[in-house]
């Protein structure tokens, strides 16, 4: 794997680390072809919740790297924007929650990957944008479908409209990141959120994931069926009937 991806794993938390800080972690093609194979490893790791984040204070992904996108013909861009739509489908399919560590900078393709992730928290330092407008093009990995959907369509479309930056706590009040902590508080934020997470039953995670997802991409009926039979597959796991039992006893579950 590439050294611009890093993947660690530890008590059941995958995390992700962009590691270009020189470039303020901006995305070129084999860095994005390394994070596809990073992504993929830690589903294979079976984790509770996967963490992205970019490595240094300035910055979670600034964005695709327009110094490489800046001669691109107009085939080249479609590679290039399958790449993208490639990794944030893993990342939206993936197995188990995404938290997004916002610990700056988060334009274009950055805000794209965050979008793309289960939860978002932002260091009080974070500024998010879809500013693709400024250069002349549009969201090409998912913004224009995912960030209506997460805060509305009149929202989202004067933030790629006008390629607005929003500070941390405007993202929050638009709906766009749900915590907002100091930045030296980051990482100890997210860690918690992960670990809570680690320790909640994996395939009821991961059925409760999928059903949510659905809902993005069926009708109302579709869903309620989709969602009664996965619902209903859950039980004879040993999760379930540990969960329960455990209710019954009024103890602390031991899930598997």
């Amino acid at each position: 794997m590439a050294e611009t991806i890093q993947l660690a794993v530890e008590d059941d938390v995958a995390t992700i680390t962009v590691n270009r800080p020189d470039r303020l972690n901006a995305l070129n093609r084999p860095t994005l072809e390394a994070l596809r194979t990073a992504i993929a490893d830690a589903a294979d790791a079976e984790p509770n919740a996967l963490v992205v984040t970019g490595a240094g204070d300035k910055a979670f992904i600034a964005g695709a790297d327009i110094s490489h996108m800046q001669s691109m013909s107009t085939t080249e861009a479609h590679e290039y924007a399958k790449l993208g739509h490639d990794i944030t489908t893993d990342l939206e399919a993936f197995p188990a929650p995404v938290i997004a560590a916002i610990n700056g900078y988060a334009f274009g393709g950055g805000c794209e990957i965050a979008l793309a992730c289960d939860l978002r928290v932002a260091s009080e330092r974070a500024i998010i944008g879809q500013t693709e407008i400024d250069l002349g093009i549009i969201p090409g990995w998912g913004g224009t479908q995912r960030l209506p959907r997460l805060v509305g369509d009149e929202v989202a479309r004067r933030l790629i409209y006008f390629g607005d930056r929003l500070d941390a706590q405007d993202a929050h009040e638009y709906g766009l990141v749900g915590d907002v902590v100091a930045h030296d508080e980051l990482d100890e934020h997210v860690a918690a959120l992960a670990s809570d997470l680690a320790d909640q039953p994996r395939f009821a995670l991961a059925a409760a994931k999928e059903a949510i997802n659905q809902s993005h991409e069926t009708d109302l009926g579709a869903g309620l069926d989709f969602e009664r039979r996965t619902w209903a597959s859950l039980f004879g796991t040993h999760d379930q009937r540990e969960g329960m039992q455990a209710f019954l006893d009024d103890r602390d579950p031991d899930f598997e």
